[in-house]
């Protein structure tokens, strides 16, 4: 099992005098970032696309040494808008990834409001005809409960689709946390634990404002590790990057991996 571990974006400026040397210029982060972990979820993707340049500067300043999963764009999980022409962009801008085979699957994100509908159940179908006859990975996280039922797994599982494991604040609609494998990649994204923020934060580093404890990761690694012999690939990928957390959680469980004899590919 290949494991990758990293966390939602590498642009943050309070990581200046923790994971950055104080006057890194934001240029120069994803480098330094290269140096300490070997995947990365892009958030960017979700705003606009990146052209193919930007990608190729992204491998060229990460040494193609980290992993990218892309995020898809809004207009694809959230508007669920998108024209054909942008998934042929998306699908396109990507090919220094692929080439260089730092190409992670894509995230499809959706949102609260995505509820199981026999409607979106029809756009959740032609979303994943579209990356299949693409020949893309696609990992789909939803945060509404409803989609978290056997069903829904024992389906995906049927078709090799990663369905993304999470954990959030147990706040209302939202579902449990736990580690579900339906396909040889898990997918873990660790949102944190912010109850009082996740719905009243004013903003996404507020909701994220979360350190978990190593008693609250072990779970996850223990599941995992009971797994391994059943995945090729494993994403843990820590979104509490507000002040840092992140950074210190990923210490952590690098040493309850280190317990299993796991460790980053």
């Amino acid at each position: 099992m290949d494991l990758y571990l990293g966390t939602g974006g590498y642009s943050n400026d309070d990581w200046l005098g923790l994971l950055y040397p104080p006057g890194t210029k934001s240029g120069d982060y994803l480098g330094v970032y290269a140096q300490h972990f070997n995947a990365v979820e892009l958030n960017s993707s979700f705003y606009a696309i990146p052209g193919i340049k930007a990608f190729a500067g992204m491998l060229k300043k990460s040494a193609a040494r980290v992993r990218f999963a892309v995020k898809l764009h809004q207009s694809m999980t959230h508007s669920r808008d998108a024209d054909g022409e942008l998934y042929t962009r998306l699908f396109e801008s990507v090919e220094p990834l692929r080439e260089a085979g730092m190409l992670g699957p894509f995230l499809a994100q959706f949102p609260y409001s995505f509820h199981r509908t026999p409607e979106n159940r029809l756009y959740l179908k032609d979303l994943v005809e579209r990356f299949r006859g693409a020949g893309e990975a696609l990992a789909l996280e939803f945060r509404n409960a409803a989609w978290h039922i056997p069903e829904v797994t024992e389906a995906l599982e049927a078709q090799s689709l990663t369905f993304v494991s999470v954990d959030y604040p147990q706040v209302s609609g939202m579902p449990a946390p736990e580690l579900v494998v339906t396909s040889r990649v898990a997918y873990l994204r660790l949102h944190g634990r912010n109850s009082e923020a996740w719905y009243g934060g004013k903003d996404q580093s507020e909701r994220h404002d979360y350190l978990y404890s190593a008693d609250e990761l072990r779970p996850f690694v223990q599941d995992l590790a009971s797994r391994q012999e059943d995945l090729e690939e494993s994403w843990i990928i820590f979104l509490n990057t507000t002040k840092g957390h992140a950074l210190k959680n990923i210490a952590m469980v690098r040493e309850l991996l280190a317990e299993h004899d796991l460790a980053e590919a």
